[in-house]
């Protein structure tokens, strides 16, 4: 007769024929969709100048329906301040001589190309030169932003093994949110020192850096840990997906949140891939302007999966504490049932 295990088997060999491809069609689709429908989305852009000259720039502009937000300025220097900000990713500015368009590439090389070819496109057709002025431009050890973007997946994959390796290591509670802690703090410390003194990619604070690779870290790690903590295995599988797979394909790193499609961007900031590259890029090149909210992004995720961690660490001890078998059998509490054997002790003794 066949044995039992073969129907097993043959099962889980068929489970691995269909689930591989719809895993990689999932792959694909996470990673390709958002890079093949790129595309400018409400981009917000700035124009600066006199009325009568900015409104017909911003009627040219507008012709391409949807693609950029205008935000207005009286003149250069605000909307110079305005890029510096991270309110806006470029300007064209209005002057007597023509327009000069104001770009930022350390906030996105590509869409400070795409603002110069927007912009440009029809003075170039007229035989007209429009200058170019990079308000805020990349290091020159990384003049294409190449090691900032790169930089995301190492940090997913940190902090999804330092969640990973507090479980299998048995910490639990306030021991395991420890290890979380003082690992994401050693990782923010190192990748500081590769990126910044070593590769001369990012120009920041260097402290500031630092914090932002391990505040990163930590969200991510402590995500693995608390969802493993409330789900079991499921929720590795969870975090896995909100982290290190969406988090990293719609973070809009390599390009820019507003060129994803729709709302797929602003659910790569809501994600702590998304919300520690854009926290990065701020403090790295924009001194800390617009660095709050991705921070306070991290924080939450950060918060969240240490409190799930110390408060399940807590719920098992409490589970694992021992109730005498005759107390419990009897229905009575076990200070009684201590009492009791002591006295019948000290009875049998004087006896």
């Amino acid at each position: 007769m066949p044995s039992a295990a073969a129907p097993t088997a043959g099962r889980t060999t068929l489970a691995v024929i269909l689930l591989v491809p719809v895993l990689a069609a999932l792959l694909l689709w996470t990673f390709a969709w958002p890079a093949a429908r790129t595309a400018p989305r409400d981009l917000p852009v700035g124009i600066a100048g006199p009325a009568a000259a900015a409104d017909g720039l911003a009627r040219e502009l507008g012709r391409h329906e949807g693609a950029f937000e205008i935000h207005r300025y009286e003149d250069a220097a605000a909307a110079r301040s305005a890029v510096e900000a991270r309110e806006i990713y470029g300007a064209v500015v209005v002057t007597p001589a023509g327009p000069e368009l104001l770009t930022a590439s350390a906030g996105s090389p590509v869409v400070a190309g795409l603002l110069r070819e927007a912009v440009t496109a029809g003075a170039a057709a007229e035989g007209r030169t429009v200058p170019v002025a990079d308000v805020v431009a990349p290091p020159t050890a990384d003049p294409r932003g190449s090691v900032l973007g790169a930089g995301l997946l190492p940090l997913a994959v940190a902090g999804a093994a330092t969640g990973v390796a507090a479980l299998f290591l048995g910490l639990r509670g306030t021991r395991a949110a420890t290890a979380l802690a003082g690992a994401s703090a050693l990782a923010g410390l190192a990748g500081a020192a590769l990126t910044h003194s070593w590769l001369g990619a990012l120009t920041g604070n260097w402290w500031a850096e630092a914090g932002v690779f391990a505040l990163t870290v930590l969200a991510i790690g402590a995500t693995f840990s608390g969802l493993a903590t409330l789900l079991g295995k499921p929720g590795l599988g969870l975090a896995a997906v909100l982290t290190v797979l969406a988090g990293n394909a719609f973070s809009g790193m390599s390009s820019a949140p507003e060129l994803l499609p729709t709302g797929i961007g602003l659910l790569g900031q809501w994600l702590p891939p998304g919300a520690g590259g854009q926290a990065l890029r701020s403090v790295a090149y924009f001194d800390g302007a617009a660095a709050g909210g991705p921070v306070l992004v991290l924080s939450l995720w950060a918060a969240a999966g240490l409190t799930a961690v110390t408060l399940g660490g807590r719920r098992g001890r409490t589970a694992a504490e021992p109730v005498p078998a005759a107390a419990s059998a009897s229905g009575t509490p076990a200070s009684a049932s201590a009492s009791a054997s002591a006295s019948a002790s000290a009875s049998a003794s004087t006896g």
